[in-house]
């Protein structure tokens, strides 16, 4: 209590000068000691910001760390899914693989963590915890020992000078002998203490480096872990890989022709053939068929039952309008038209083409070019419209209004703008390219046709490909008096709508019919279109009236099923209204 007393009076004496205080530390060692406080402060911190980055809990077994782990729980809830689906499900069969890779990452976490644990977490703890503050408590002994040396030297020293001044020097002088003793222990105990502590710092100041270890031991466990878990995830992803690109059912709108073909194994893309099985058997003789608007709800029906692959579609052969609407959408949400962008301008060249002849040949090149799964549905596509043209008595689609209304569905431009400008620049063009070739559908195609080609549906009626009543003839280019063709009596059945080409040959005017179709590589066939009466040209009369007269007005026009509006030359060029007379 008296040695308490004694540092308590000296400190204070200290703090208000009147006594002196001695100074034991070097400024080495006191700059040892002020970086010995940061380095615990620092060290605390990360260990506490460390352990809240740990998944697992701190201190249990191995076991139970992986069974607490989020990882483990969510690797037994994907296996738990996968079970529950089967292996007959795509989903099941990639919960059941991203399940054991997860419980592959849990392992590779919690041994991770246990490394973090033993070799980071325990040695900054223990520097933190218990090393520096053992230095820092010989610190605070040894400012105690510094205090009772000052308090005991202070009063030998007043001792001392009582001897001086006073009248009993011999019980004075033992007096001072006796804190003489007592200031040389204090001395004694603050020097072995000061030793003590200056052995700890230096030796603090000398293992900076091995604790500045623990930081790059941090980053190559981590990145270990990392790699390891790499490992894990590359060896299963092909895996999982693999299987999703077995799967076969996947969506088929806004699926490249190529991609969607390769994946079902097919030759002609499903929604075309369903489609197209479907207008045959109950669609034919509808009226504006491509250009009346289904429901809404009905076709995104159909496009979700085709985007599925289901067989189930007998309910909408009642509404031809919605599996028009349905072809047409697939077409126009290709990634690429099925023309191609490629041989976009080869198509806009052929139909500036303005001699008839020519524009056929140029444009059956240019088919010719088309790639081999491309051509195989363009051929199959216009077979059927072409099909379809002969009932326009009934129906009103034309191959004029069937190029108007689909056509913009098969070709268009890459870059593309505004929608009027779109119209405006492509839908004439598209036009004279689509309605020539709808018309001598068999002279560019002249291979047969089977519209099952899968096999999945039902053909109402066999497929006769027009063998009776179309003949791959070429008449002459320059028609004369002996060389006519004879005229279709308006009570035929429409089935000759379409006039087959021609080819001359000879200068003398005489002519030679040919059955001879097309060669694939060749410079093509020499066409010529005679048409008479009611099969004049349209697109050639509104060429002429663009060419002579410059009064218009604005129509309606379908693109894209969208009303657009577009300028018509009118008057005198009563033809072109002819163009567009069901839009």
């Amino acid at each position: 209590m008296k040695k308490q007393f004694n540092r308590m009076k000296q400190l204070a004496n200290q703090t208000v000068g009147r006594a002196e205080k001695t100074e034991v530390l070097s400024d080495d060692l006191l700059q040892i000691e002020r970086r010995m406080e940061l380095v615990r402060v620092v060290s605390h911190n990360t260990h506490k910001r460390l352990v809240t980055c740990l998944q697992g809990h701190i201190g249990t077994d191995a076991e139970k760390r992986h069974k607490k782990l989020p990882l483990t729980a969510l690797s037994q809830a994907m296996q738990d899914g996968g079970s529950q689906l089967g292996e007959e499900s795509l989903i099941g069969k990639m919960m059941d693989l991203c399940g054991e890779a997860e419980n592959k990452l849990a392992s590779e976490l919690m041994q991770h963590e246990m490394q973090i644990e033993k070799d980071i977490l325990d040695p900054l703890n223990l520097l933190a915890e218990v090393e520096i503050p053992n230095i820092l408590k010989q610190r605070r002994q040894l400012a105690k020992l510094v205090l009772d040396y000052d308090s005991a030297r202070g009063r030998w020293l007043q001792a001392t000078k009582s001897i001086i001044s006073g009248t009993n020097t011999q019980a004075l002088t033992a007096k001072a002998d006796s804190l003489k003793e007592e200031m040389d222990e204090a001395m004694n105990k603050m020097e072995l203490c000061k030793d003590q502590l200056s052995a700890d710092m230096y030796n603090f100041f000398s293992k900076e480096g091995d604790y500045a270890r623990y930081y790059v031991m941090l980053l190559e466990a981590q990145a270990d872990y990392h790699r390891k878990s790499l490992s894990v995830l590359e060896s299963v992803l092909p895996t999982v890989q693999a299987q999703q690109d077995s799967w076969t059912e996947k969506p088929a709108f806004g699926t490249g022709l190529d991609e969607h073909l390769k994946r079902s194994s097919r030759e002609i893309a499903l929604p075309i053939e369903a489609c197209v099985m479907m207008l045959l058997e109950t669609g034919m003789k509808e009226e504006g068929l491509f250009r009346i608007a289904a429901g809404a709800s009905k076709l995104k029906k159909l496009k979700a039952a085709l985007d599925c692959s289901t067989s189930q579609l007998e309910e909408f052969y009642s509404d031809p309008h919605a599996v028009a609407g349905a072809l047409k959408s697939y077409l126009r949400e290709l990634p690429e038209p099925l023309m191609t962008y490629q041989l976009y301008d080869e198509w806009i060249q052929a139909s500036n083409v303005s001699d008839p002849d020519k524009r056929l040949q140029e444009l059956w090149l240019v088919c010719d070019q088309l790639p081999k799964n491309n051509k195989a549905n363009f051929r199959y596509l216009v077979k059927f419209l072409a099909k379809l043209a002969q009932d326009s008595e009934t129906n009103k689609m034309t191959p004029s209004n069937i190029a108007i209304v689909l056509g913009p569905n098969l070709l268009w431009a890459k870059t593309e703008g505004t929608l009027a400008e779109m119209a405006a620049a492509t839908s004439v063009h598209v036009v004279t390219i689509i309605e020539p070739i709808i018309q001598h559908a068999d002279w560019f195609f002249p291979e047969d046709v089977e519209f099952n080609v899968s096999g999945m549906f039902s053909m109402p009626t066999p497929m006769m490909n027009h063998v009776n009543h179309l003949t791959r003839k070429r008449p002459n280019s320059m028609v004369g008096p002996d060389a006519d063709i004879s005229k279709r009596d308006s009570s035929k059945s429409r089935e000759s709508a379409v006039t087959p080409p021609a080819q001359r040959n000879g200068s003398g005017g005489s002519t030679q019919l040919s059955v001879v179709p097309p060669v694939a590589g060749s410079s093509g066939p020499s066409p010529h279109m005679a048409r008479r009466g009611k099969c004049t040209t349209y697109t050639t009369a509104i060429r002429a009236g663009l060419q002579h007269f410059k009064t218009v007005c604005c129509i309606n026009m379908v693109y894209n099923n969208t009303v657009v509006l577009m300028p018509q030359h009118t008057r005198r060029v009563k033809t072109s209204t002819c163009f567009l007379r069901y839009m």
